[in-house]
């Protein structure tokens, strides 16, 4: 049993409304929204389904998954160990980070792979292909008729499948235009369809904007089975691809780049690279960062001047500004430093985004450094968790960050005080009891 209900569907984002507005309620577009007809149909029967065949997963063998390495060994470790067939992987980040750079590069190393563009032609890929080191050859195609790109991947079968970018897709069986919500949800879940059936790998690449909802690679997430993000500045030159869901291997995984000419470059010693412009002086401290498995070190830049305003600024680049806040308020409060007088700025060099609890201590080393215009210990990291009463808490992988320092020759670590006692000869470890002892440092 079926009944017509009348609908307000916007044309531009697929939201639905039951009345019509001159302004849709979602996306804000005016002029947008029109009047459809949607049959609702009404089950009267229960149990019309069709009973399926239970397995029982515990007498099911282990099979390795069948991968393709990619020949980026930085890409082949985020990933899991390259890519998995019959997987569909979504490439997101900021318009011009450098998504298609990489997926053209990924196109490059592998056999038997087709890149699919909506927004470049034949020539301009071309173009960017011979700057970079391309192993083989690559397929072309200009289309943004998802039904003929199904219909070509079915007949070539391809071993990977790029489309670039799934904002530019769209399908005859779906209103409205190319980008909006529907268009981007149903051309994801016919490809999702094409790579189990078909076992062809593709990935799709998304833009994510401001809000990072509308038409944009959030609402793809939860459909795909692997999910990376380029990460960085565009301004800067270090990317890092993360991957924020993984089917096949460890979600949280980092890989780093460094965009050059010639395309994406992999940085095998980030520690090395991030470190290269340091200087020992007021305001910059060194700490230890954990990222997926990878450890390295990346310094920690602050300056504190007086304000010349009647409120001052608390400014950080790289640094969360409300963290940023807390540690203010407990050095403030516990360390009676009169930083309500001071503008206070922090940048984490290299264009780095840093979200881990370990950077607190280091940060307000660096604040302390440069209110006191002293610079830190020659040779010395620091890393450590700061709390709201003041107090100094223990973070994970602390022997994993030792080990880092050791290599790169530090002499010296500090960290809050452990229940474990730590020994080496090869550093000297001073553990913190409170951020008083982190003042004596300076005095």
């Amino acid at each position: 049993m079926s009944k017509s209900i009348s609908i307000f569907e916007c044309s531009k984002c697929g939201a639905q409304q039951p009345k019509w507005t001159g302004r849709c309620l979602e996306c804000g577009n005016w002029g947008t929204i029109a009047e459809g007809v949607k049959n609702a149909e009404v089950s009267r029967t229960v149990n019309s389904g069709t009973v399926r065949e239970i397995t029982d997963l515990s007498k099911l063998q282990n099979k390795d998954l069948q991968r393709a390495s990619t020949s980026l060994n930085e890409l082949d470790r985020v990933l899991g160990g390259g890519l998995v067939q019959g997987s569909l992987v979504l490439l997101g980040g900021d318009p011009g980070i450098g998504k298609s750079t990489l997926a053209l590069q990924i196109a490059a190393q592998l056999e038997n792979s087709i890149y699919i563009s909506g927004e470049e032609s034949a020539e301009q890929v071309a173009q960017r292909l011979q700057r970079l080191s391309a192993t083989h050859s690559v397929s072309f195609i200009a289309e943004t008729n998802l039904d003929n790109i199904l219909s070509t991947l079915h007949k070539t079968k391809p071993v990977v499948a790029i489309i670039d970018s799934i904002q530019t897709i769209y399908s005859n069986e779906v209103s409205g235009e190319a980008g909006n919500i529907s268009q981007v949800r149903a051309s994801t879940i016919k490809l999702l369809e094409l790579a189990k059936t078909a076992n062809i790998t593709i990935i799709i690449v998304g833009h994510v904007t401001k809000e990072g909802v509308v038409a944009g690679p959030k609402t793809l997430e939860h459909l795909v089975d692997t999910v990376l993000y380029l990460e960085g500045d565009k301004y800067q030159q270090y990317r890092l691809l993360r991957a924020v869901k993984n089917r096949f291997g460890q979600t949280g995984e980092v890989g780093i780049w460094e965009m050059t000419n010639n395309g994406l470059k992999e940085v095998l010693n980030p520690s090395e690279i991030f470190l290269k412009a340091h200087k020992n002086v007021s305001g910059t401290v060194i700490t230890p960062v954990i990222e997926g498995s990878q450890v390295f070190m990346v310094e920690v830049q602050a300056l504190v001047n007086k304000t010349s305003f009647g409120y001052p600024r608390r400014i950080a680049s790289g640094f969360a500004n409300q963290r940023l806040e807390i540690i203010l308020a407990v050095l403030t409060k516990k360390l009676k430093l009169p930083l309500n007088n001071y503008d206070v700025y922090i940048n984490i060099a290299g264009g780095l985004n840093l979200t881990e609890p370990a950077v607190d201590l280091a940060v307000a080393t660096a604040i302390i450094s440069a209110y006191y215009d002293q610079a830190f210990t020659k040779d010395s990291l620091i890393f450590g968790e700061i709390g709201l009463a003041g107090e100094l808490r223990p973070v994970v992988k602390t022997k994993e960050r030792m080990k880092e320092a050791i290599k790169l020759g530090f002499k010296n670590v500090y960290l809050p005080e452990l229940n474990i006692k730590l020994s080496t000869d090869k550093i000297i470890i001073k553990q913190l009891s409170s951020l008083s002892e982190l003042m004596k440092l300076f005095k």
